[in-house]
């Protein structure tokens, strides 16, 4: 029997901008050894459009992505959890690896303000699919 794959969730308040770069990375760069999640705790009604144009710079689409309600299922379900520093309050179970990412909320931010949050997600998903093997 084979190992399932490692599920992780991006979290934010709006489901906007930090954590669908870092779901957009990560499916980038693991491809098909990771499973993706990412959602907020009070979903905006579409994408921030700057963080969609700051991903597209690096050639990934996440245009066609909607901001997704968190839900307890899909917390259950990870094996990580990663909040984007803004104070969610996300169910707690054992056994769950959690991390809190303090990132700059690029909503209202021009694309020169954009870019450097996009890079240091870019650094730290690339940080956790080391450690993720």
């Amino acid at each position: 029997m084979t190992h399932s794959l490692p599920t992780v969730l991006f979290v934010c308040v709006h489901n906007a901008g930090r954590s669908q770069m870092a779901a957009g990375y990560l499916r980038e760069l693991a491809g098909d050894r990771v499973e993706v999640l990412s959602a907020g705790s009070e979903p905006a009604d579409r994408l921030n459009p700057v963080a969609v144009q700051a991903m597209a710079e690096e050639g990934i689409d996440i245009a066609a992505n909607t901001p997704a309600i968190l839900t307890t299922d899909a917390v259950r379900e990870s094996d990580v959890v990663i909040t984007m520093g803004c104070g969610d309050t996300c169910p707690i179970f054992p056994g769950k690896r959690y991390e809190d990412w303090d990132l700059t909320d690029p909503a209202g931010r021009p694309i020169e303000q954009v870019r450097p949050i996009r890079d240091e997600i870019k650094r730290r998903v690339e940080v956790l699919l080391a450690e993720l093997g």
